[in-house]
């Protein structure tokens, strides 16, 4: 009983004081309404809007000088359109008739005011009232023509370009020809020269072309004044020739060597060009009997014919010495190159030879030798190409042809380090759309 006691003195206290607790709370939540009340509304507050008044400043604004236009120059600038002359140009550029007058005078001599090209931009610095002061054209190259007024003449001069340089990556496939593929896909003439050049050892692009074949290239673009000038050094380059992938990349080593090479740095130039010409097509190839045109009996053809307009470029097949440079019987204007070891080479029917090009001189693999022609027994203009050893023909299309040193063991580090982002860029087109050709 005294612990039961002790037990209920023990808890009566605690229920007394969270009873008083609860009372506590709720009488202090009355002064609490009233001080919200009071945050609300203060005592004696107006409830009337404050008068407003409307004051104005008067502001000393700086005076206005008009600016007289006699003295004001403008730049202006027109694009050439087919068939323009400079007099439409200038007229365009609100050039007025009196010097317009002068400047034609002036520039009847200068060649490139006579030859615009469709595209390029002319720019010219006139008065508001239409003198011409000066112009500046960039027909493309590394020089720019500028023309500008002394006195009561203009002068000339040439200057030159501040070029810079861009990477230009372009995509086609062939559906007719690589003149049409390259054409449209908007790759300069300059730049397909050069893919048919690096690849010309490992396709045949007289025959091997085939629909459906297609071409990815990176390569330098030069630009000045923000125009295009032309077209620099292919960086890269893959050509998927039925089915089969041929990769090039371009590669400076520091000795100096360059060249372009296979992605495992294999040299792509050969011992010999599989063809003299850049874009031809073969007309009459390697027989043991073929009917001649001209004397109409049967005998042998111990070389290849590439029929190509008069004036096509013909090539060295490799690095030689000319042996002979003139006229040769039935071959008519042919040169002879005679190679290293037992090799020789010969080019016959020509138009022309190449400018200063003499017995004895040294001649470098893809130097321009002469030109396609139809002299001597040839019933049209054609080149005939021929490939010997030990002066038999052999024909160069079956014949093997030796490769060039690779890249240096030393070198390959540097080799992978350069290419890697090039390669990376013909991946990337890989995966483009590209431009098909009709």
């Amino acid at each position: 009983m005294l612990g039961d006691k002790n037990s209920i003195l023990a808890h009566k206290p605690l229920a007394l004081t969270k009873k008083r607790l609860r009372w506590l709370i709720l009488l202090s939540s009355f002064p609490l309404f009233g001080m919200v009340a009071a945050f609300g509304i203060a005592p004696e507050t107006s409830l009337e809007e404050p008068p407003v008044e409307e004051v104005i400043l008067g502001l000393d604004l700086p005076e206005i000088i008009p600016v007289s236009s006699a003295n004001m120059t403008f730049w202006r600038q027109e694009s050439v359109q087919r068939g323009d002359t400079i007099a439409t140009l200038l007229s365009r550029l609100e050039v007025n008739n009196q010097n317009a007058a002068i400047f034609l005078r002036d520039a009847r001599d200068v060649k490139a005011m006579h030859q615009l090209v469709p595209g390029k931009i002319v720019h010219v610095q006139t008065t508001a009232t239409g003198e011409l002061l000066l112009l500046r054209y960039f027909p493309g190259g590394s020089e720019q023509l500028v023309m500008e007024k002394s006195g009561s003449a203009f002068k000339v001069s040439e200057k030159a370009a501040d070029l810079e340089t861009h990477i230009q990556m372009k995509s086609g496939v062939i559906n007719s020809s690589l003149f049409a593929a390259v054409d449209k896909a908007g790759v300069p003439e300059s730049v397909a020269i050069q893919i048919v050049d690096i690849l010309a050892s490992d396709i045949d692009f007289h025959r091997d072309l085939r629909k459906g074949d297609r071409f990815t290239v990176v390569y330098d673009s030069l630009y000045g004044n923000g125009e295009p000038a032309r077209a620099g050094r292919v960086l890269s380059v893959e050509f998927v020739n039925q089915g089969v992938p041929h990769r090039a990349v371009y590669f400076q080593a520091e000795n100096g060597e360059s060249g372009y090479y296979a992605p495992d740095g294999k040299n792509l130039r050969k011992a010999f060009l599989r063809s003299p010409l850049e874009f031809s097509r073969i007309s009459s190839g390697f027989s043991s009997a073929r009917f001649h045109p001209i004397l109409k009996t049967w005998r042998a053809h111990r070389g290849i014919d590439y029929a190509a307009p008069t004036g096509t470029r013909v090539k060295a097949a490799a690095d030689g010495t000319v042996a002979l440079a003139g006229w040769q019987g039935g071959y008519g204007n042919v040169i002879i190159l005679q190679h290293q070891g037992q090799y020789s080479t010969v080019y016959g029917h020509l138009s022309t030879f190449a400018k200063g090009l003499r017995q004895g001189q040294r001649v470098s693999q893809g130097d321009i030798i002469g030109h396609v022609g139809a002299t001597g027994m040839a019933t049209g203009p054609h080149l005939h190409y021929e490939f010997r050893f030990n002066g038999v023909q052999r024909d160069p299309l079956r014949v093997a042809m030796p490769a060039a040193n690779p890249v240096s063991a030393k070198y390959m580090g540097a080799f992978y380090d350069y290419t890697k982002p090039l390669m990376a860029r013909l991946d990337m087109l890989r995966g483009t759309h590209l431009a098909f050709v009709d």
